[in-house]
């Protein structure tokens, strides 16, 4: 499944089975507290959002960047739900020295599709009674409320950054899940303290691998065409179900 293991932070835990001092109760005069009602405020107001990205796989065992792919994500509210579209358009081991690798990735509809043009492939996952869980993963930091976060992680706020020129919050989460754990023992999320989305998210392996994602160009509640949510498929395309 390498293919899939740069593909947003959030979607990756459901395909796989410091500044200023720790506060994790958010209470109400608490800089996580605020934080996290920034989160909320951009969670009621968000119809959809899209970004430029680079997402970095760093292995230990080389002690060096492994893998870069840069493209652009869109996400977009439907009804109760949020769908999901990243085009990778470049990859490679060198980020100076990229190569064209187009790749598209869609969450919609409780199913993640992945169409490789080259191989004129999807590789299709339906996540059945999973649906809601991947949701919850797929909109954190865009989309996502604050208080939907606590529910899924303990919440620590690590202080102030700043990233790119932005001025972040950085939060550490922990996932409640054991299962989860497993794969990823903890993330990390950059939040935007005035839009109240993330800029940066990054999530370690027990292993010390982990996967950095950054996002520039941020573009909130624009209209984004409706056909950019759909695979340009061939009338030859095949389709491959790995789980069944």
């Amino acid at each position: 499944m390498k293919s899939f293991t740069l593909i947003p932070i959030a979607l990756v835990w459901c395909f796989l089975r410091i500044a200023s001092g720790p506060q994790q109760a958010p209470v109400e005069s608490s800089p996580l507290n605020t934080v996290l009602k920034k989160m909320d405020a951009a969670a009621a107001s968000f119809r959809g959002t899209q970004a430029e990205f680079e997402w970095d796989a760093y292995e230990k065992v080389i002690n060096e960047i492994d893998e870069y792919q840069t493209g652009t994500i869109y996400y977009r509210r439907v009804g109760k739900e949020i769908e999901m579209m990243a085009e990778v358009k470049r990859a490679g081991s060198d980020l100076n020295k990229l190569k064209p690798e187009p790749k598209f990735v869609l969450f919609s509809k409780g199913k993640v599709r992945m169409y490789q043009p080259k191989t004129d492939q999807i590789t299709e996952f339906d996540l059945g009674k999973n649906r809601g869980d991947l949701q919850s993963y797929v909109v954190l930091g865009f989309g996502g409320s604050g208080q939907d976060l606590v529910k899924t992680f303990d919440v620590t706020y690590m202080g102030a950054e700043t990233i790119s020129g932005i001025s972040t919050a950085k939060l550490q989460l922990v996932p409640k899940s054991e299962k989860v754990r497993n794969t990823y023992k903890q993330i990390f999320l950059w939040i935007d303290l005035d839009r109240g989305i993330s800029v940066q998210q990054q999530a370690f392996e027990p292993d010390g691998n982990y996967r950095l994602a950054k996002y520039s160009g941020i573009r909130i509640n624009e209209k984004i065409p409706d056909d950019v949510f759909r695979l340009k498929t061939t009338s030859k395309t095949q389709t491959i179900s790995p789980s069944g």
